[in-house]
């Protein structure tokens, strides 16, 4: 290569198409941000769903033997 093709090379204009690493940190925090958003949705449609209970309710009797008074 001549002298004149090296200096032509270097002095043509490149476009730097990419903002840099700022791109890639809006990129990140709209990621997060998204799987928070889908985090909250799914919480809400699982308290909307009626889940069945129990229809007895459920009592026992502990008797007073069972119980030490620690001091």
């Amino acid at each position: 290569m001549s002298y004149f093709e090296i200096i032509k090379r270097y002095m043509q204009f490149h476009k730097k198409t990419s903002i840099g690493k700022s791109n890639n940190l809006i990129k990140l925090l709209i990621k997060i941000a998204l799987i928070f958003v889908l985090f909250f949705v799914i919480l809400i449609l699982v308290d909307k769903i009626n889940f069945p209970k129990p229809n007895k309710i459920i009592e026992k009797i502990i008797p007073n033997e069972n119980f030490k008074v620690i001091k």
